[in-house]
C-alpha cells in the first residue's frame, strides 16, 4: 500500500492546455494505470462524479475498461471478482463507507484502488490499517489532488454557488460556514497547482486603502485565501514527487469587488447572449428536429460544449458578427455540399451512381445541417430578443454611462422613453450607474430615478447590498430618504477606451478590469501595494515571478493549445474532430498566469483569458467560485442581506 501523487510533471516536453491534462490525469494515471483488470468498478462520491463529468466523457470512461460507475452512497450489488476504483473525498463519512465495502469475509470487490481527490487528514492511513481484513484488499492508496471542475479548455470553478452569501453576507464573519467555505475553495484552488506541477507566484488585491476607511473582515477575503493556498503549495513540496521547488506560474487573487460592472452590463458575444437571453439549462439547449420517419418533429438535446466546433468558432464573436457567419456558413453548405447539391434535382434525372452518392453523403449533410441549424435557431432567438426588449438603444446607454460619455441627464432621457421596458434590464441600468456616478445616487436623485425606471423599494436594497462587496466604507446620507454615498471621489468614466484596439461592431467597447490586470502581470506592471505577492519568487526571477525572457529555457514551453479561428472544411463547413482541427501553431508559450476571482466570474471574463492566451502566448486559466449570468449574480446579491447561515 503506498501514499503518493502522480509523478507526471507539465514541465518539459510537449505541454497540454489546462483542461487536457486534467482529462489525462484522470483517465491515464487514475483509470489506466492502476488495476490490471480487463474490466472494473469504478466508485465516486457527489463531488469527484461532477469533476470526472466536467473532465471526460462516458465513452473515455469505458474505454478505460470501465464497466460500470457507480455512487458510493448509493446501493450496489456485491462484484467479489471485479477490482474497484474509488475515487473520493478524504471525509470521515466516505471512509468508512470504503472500510465497510472492502471488510469482512465477503468485500463487495476483489481489490480496492483508492485515489483522494485532496490531502488526507493524518489519521486516515492508520484507521485503514485497523482493518487487517482491509488491507491486503487494498491495491493503491493515492492523493489524486484533483477536486476542481474544468468547465472550458482554460477555465475551472471550485463549485460554491454560495460563495457571495458564505463570505459576504450579513451574517458571514460570524458563520462556521465562512471558514468551511474559504478552506473548501483554498484545498480545491490548490490542486490545480498540484495537477499540472506548477508552483505560483501568488499575488492578491488589497481593498480598503483610503486613509478614512476602515478595513473590514470583506475587505481581507482574497488575503485569507492567497495564504490558505500557499499553506497547501508550501505542503506539497514535501509531498508531491518532483513537485518544482521555484515559482514556474503567476496566480492573482481578486474579489467580484474587482468589478462591479462586468457581471451585470450586456455582454454582447453569441456566448453571453445565449445564457442571457435564450432558455438554457446550464449549457443544455432542446431543439425541435424533423423526424426520420416523417412523422412530427421530435425534440433533441444539444450541449453547447467544446466538442461542437460550430460553437467554439462562434462564442466569442459579436452577435452580429456570429449571425452573419452562421447565414454564410448555412449558404455554403446547400450550395457546395454533394449531398445538398443532388437533393435539388429531380428524382427523375438522378443516374444510379447519383443515387449512391446522396445515400452515402446524405448522413454526414444531415448532421451537418442539424448542428448549423441549431446555432441558426439560437442566433434567430438572440436577435428577435435584441429587438423586443430595445437591447440596442439600452447597451448604448450602459456603455456610455461605464465610459463616462452619459450621466444622470442622458439615464433620465432613456427611462423616459422606455417606461415600458423590461424590469430586470432596468434593474441592471441602476446598478451600473449607481457605480458610475455613486454621488448623484442618493437621497432624493436615487428615489425618483427607481420610481422612474418603475423598480419595487425591494431592488434598492439590492443595489445597497453593494456596499457589502464594495472596498471602501460606505456611509449612509442624512438626507430623508438617503441612498448610499460611496467614500471615494467620483470618476468620470469606469472605463477608458483602449488605445490601439478599435471594435468593427457597435457595442463591443466594454471589456472587463482583468483584461488590463492579466497584460500588466505580463508587464511587469502590477501595482505592488495594490497586489502584493503571498510568496515572494526566489532570486533571479523576474517581478511578475518568472525568470527573465531572454531565458527560453525557464519563461518559454512548448505547448498545444487551442485555436480560436476558423476551422472550416472544403464544404465551408466546420470540421467535427476538434482535437485534429482545433490545435494552432503557438509554440514556447510562456508560463501559465491564472487569475481567480472569488464571487462568481462572467463571460466576459471567459472570453479576455482566451483573447490574452492568443495575444500573449502565454496560457492564461480563468478560476472562479461560479460562472454567473445576470440573472444568477442578482439573486446572488440579493441574498447578501438575506442569509441564514449556521452561527
Amino acid at each position: 500500500m503506498s501514499l503518493s501523487d502522480s509523478e507526471t510533471s507539465s514541465h518539459g516536453g510537449d505541454h497540454q492546455m489546462f483542461r487536457q491534462v486534467t482529462r489525462d490525469r484522470l483517465l491515464h494515471e487514475m483509470l489506466k494505470n492502476s488495476s490490471k483488470s480487463h474490466w472494473k468498478v469504478l466508485i465516486m462520491d457527489k463531488v469527484t462524479m461532477k469533476v470526472m463529468s466536467a473532465s471526460c466523457k462516458m465513452a473515455d470512461i469505458t474505454d478505460q475498461g470501465v464497466s460500470l460507475v457507480e455512487q458510493l452512497f448509493k446501493g450496489r450489488e456485491p462484484m467479489p471478482n471485479m477490482d474497484a476504483i474509488y475515487y473520493i473525498q478524504p471525509i470521515k463519512e466516505n471512509l468508512i463507507m470504503l472500510i465497510s465495502d472492502m471488510s469482512g469475509r465477503e468485500p463487495l470487490y476483489k481489490k480496492a484502488f483508492i485515489y483522494f481527490s485532496s490531502p488526507i487528514p493524518k489519521d486516515f492511513v492508520s484507521k485503514l490499517k485497523a482493518d487487517s481484513s482491509v488491507v491486503p484488499r487494498i491495491g493503491a492508496l493515492r492523493e489524486m489532488n484533483l477536486e476542481y471542475f474544468p468547465i472550458d479548455n482554460q477555465a475551472f470553478i471550485t463549485d460554491d454557488e454560495r460563495a457571495l452569501e458564505e463570505l459576504y453576507g450579513d451574517n458571514a464573519e460570524n458563520s462556521h460556514q465562512f471558514e468551511v467555505s474559504l478552506n473548501t475553495m483554498a484545498t480545491r484552488i490548490a490542486t490545480t497547482f498540484a495537477s499540472l506541477k506548477e508552483h505560483p507566484t501568488v499575488r492578491y488585491r488589497v481593498k480598503g486603502t483610503s486613509g478614512s476607511a476602515e478595513t473590514t473582515f470583506r475587505d481581507l477575503i482574497p488575503q485569507k485565501l492567497a495564504s490558505a493556498v500557499c499553506e497547501h503549495i508550501n505542503t506539497y513540496k514535501t509531498t508531491i514527487p518532483k513537485f518544482p521547488p521555484t515559482q514556474t506560474c503567476e496566480l492573482l487573487i481578486v474579489d467580484r469587488s474587482v468589478d462591479l460592472v462586468a457581471p451585470v452590463i450586456h455582454e454582447w458575444t453569441y456566448d453571453a447572449m445565449c445564457h442571457d437571453l435564450v432558455d438554457l439549462d446550464g449549457n443544455k439547449y432542446v431543439m425541435e428536429i424533423p423526424s426520420k420517419s416523417g412523422g412530427d418533429p421530435e425534440t433533441k438535446e444539444f450541449l453547447l460544449e467544446d466538442h461542437d466546433s460550430v460553437w467554439l468558432e462562434m462564442r466569442h464573436l459579436h452577435i452580429a458578427d456570429a449571425s452573419e457567419k452562421l447565414s454564410d456558413k448555412m449558404d455554403n453548405l446547400r450550395s457546395k455540399n454533394k449531398a445538398a447539391q443532388l437533393q435539388q434535382k429531380d428524382s427523375s434525372e438522378l443516374s444510379t451512381r447519383d443515387m449512391q452518392k446522396l445515400v452515402q453523403a446524405l448522413p454526414e449533410y444531415n448532421q451537418q445541417m442539424e448542428k448549423l441549424s441549431l446555432h441558426v435557431e439560437l442566433a434567430g432567438k438572440i436577435n428577435a430578443k435584441i429587438s423586443e426588449y430595445g437591447l440596442r438603444d439600452l447597451g448604448q446607454i450602459e456603455q456610455d454611462l461605464v465610459f463616462g460619455d452619459a450621466g444622470y441627464k442622458e439615464l433620465v432621457e432613456y427611462l423616459e422613453e422606455n417606461e415600458d421596458g423590461n424590469d430586470e434590464n432596468k434593474l441592471r441600468l441602476m446598478m451600473i450607474y449607481a457605480l458610475a456616478d455613486p454621488e448623484n445616487f442618493t437621497g432624493e436623485k436615487a428615489t425618483k430615478l427607481m420610481e422612474m425606471a418603475n423598480l419595487p423599494p425591494e431592488d434598492m436594497k439590492i443595489i445597497e447590498n453593494m456596499r457589502l462587496l464594495e472596498g471602501p466604507k460606505v456611509v449612509k446620507e442624512e438626507k430623508k430618504g438617503g441612498f448610499l454615498h460611496f467614500e471615494r471621489k467620483t470618476k468620470k468614466a469606469l472605463r477608458k477606451d483602449r488605445q490601439g484596439e478599435e471594435e468593427t461592431w457597435a457595442l463591443f467597447r466594454f471589456f472587463p478590469v482583468i483584461e488590463e490586470l492579466i497584460e500588466k502581470i505580463e508587464k511587469h506592471e502590477l501595482p505592488k501595494d495594490e497586489y502584493p505577492c503571498m510568496n515572494e519568487p526566489s532570486s533571479g526571477l523576474g517581478a511578475a515571478g518568472h525568470a527573465p525572457k531572454s531565458n527560453a529555457q525557464q519563461s518559454r514551453r512548448s505547448r498545444r493549445t487551442q485555436a480560436h479561428g476558423k476551422f472550416a472544411s472544403d464544404d465551408g463547413y466546420s470540421s467535427d474532430s476538434v482535437l485534429k482541427n482545433a490545435a494552432t501553431d503557438l509554440k514556447h508559450m510562456g508560463q501559465r498566469i491564472f487569475v481567480f476571482i472569488i464571487g462568481g466570474a462572467t463571460r466576459s471574463e471567459l472570453r479576455v483569458i482566451h483573447k490574452l492566451t492568443t495575444k500573449l502566448r502565454r496560457e492564461v486559466v480563468l478560476g472562479s467560485t461560479s460562472i454567473d449570468d445576470p440573472p444568477q449574480y442578482i439573486t446572488k446579491v440579493k441574498m447578501l442581506s438575506m442569509a441564514e447561515l449556521d452561527g
